[in-house]
């Protein structure tokens, strides 16, 4: 039977070389939810602007164990088989990490980030805090949290899986209505994969502007950003291919 991993991860920041300080998520599709969650120690120093996200400080991890020596990190190795999937928001960040400690992911992936630019294409925000107040998820999050005995912290690796968790469920229905007739969990791994329209410039000189504005208006600017920008978001690339078709 597929299990469901929502997984979360803290960080001593977000460049190359930041490793885990906090491995959380939960386990579904048997009879009882796992829940990890598991602070670790890091040989990289926490970054002040991490601490400001997430309120972890040395003095937390002092001592732990390194995050591929941990108890959650030994049982996702266990659970990490193509027939589980596992969801995260923002799926990039957290597999990077991960792949850092050794792990390669086998199990199947939902990203809820990116399901959420595609069924939610005209919010004017995808984060996980942002959909937690826009769908009163956080008025379900407490008696959530005591049935599985959690400690619900904003920006805290575990209380985030609950969120995500909760989330997930609005996510589901959302997809179920979106697509009629479509197994939702096959297709929020399908949409996982999709490339996304981005509509509008987030940076530069045209930023703001909608991208089939600029298209009409200077297509040779988006020639350009195609032929010499090797960094180019694969999204904003197809997205800028796809208006100069058009």
């Amino acid at each position: 039977m597929a299990k469901y991993i929502i997984l979360d991860t803290e960080t001593t920041g977000a460049g190359e070389n930041d490793r885990i300080i906090q491995l959380g998520y939960m386990v579904l599709g048997a009879k009882e939810i796992e829940v990890h969650n598991e602070f670790c120690s890091s040989e990289v120093p926490i970054s002040y602007g991490a601490m400001e996200v997430h309120s972890i400080t040395p003095d937390m991890i002092e001592g732990k164990p390194l995050c591929a020596e941990t108890e959650a990190y030994k049982r996702l190795l266990e659970l990490n088989t193509p027939e589980n999937y596992v969801i995260i928001h923002n799926a990039v960040f957290d597999i990077g990490m991960l792949e850092k400690e050794g792990f390669s992911l086998n199990m199947k992936l939902i990203d809820t980030l990116r399901c959420a630019r595609h069924v939610y294409a005209d919010e004017e925000a995808h984060r996980l805090q942002y959909f937690r107040y826009k769908m009163g998820l956080y008025k379900e999050e407490k008696a959530e949290a005591d049935k599985l005995g959690i400690e619900v912290k904003a920006h805290d690796a575990i209380g985030d899986v609950l969120t995500l968790k909760l989330f997930l469920t609005e996510l589901r229905k959302s997809v179920q209505e979106k697509f009629v007739g479509e197994n939702p969990v096959e297709k929020m791994v399908a949409l996982t994969k999709e490339p996304i329209f981005v509509k509008s410039f987030r940076f530069g000189k045209y930023k703001g502007k909608d991208l089939a504005d600029v298209a009409h208006e200077d297509a040779g600017y988006l020639r350009w950003m195609l032929k010499s920008m090797d960094t180019l978001d694969a999204d904003l690339k197809y997205s800028i291919e796809k208006v100069l078709v058009n």
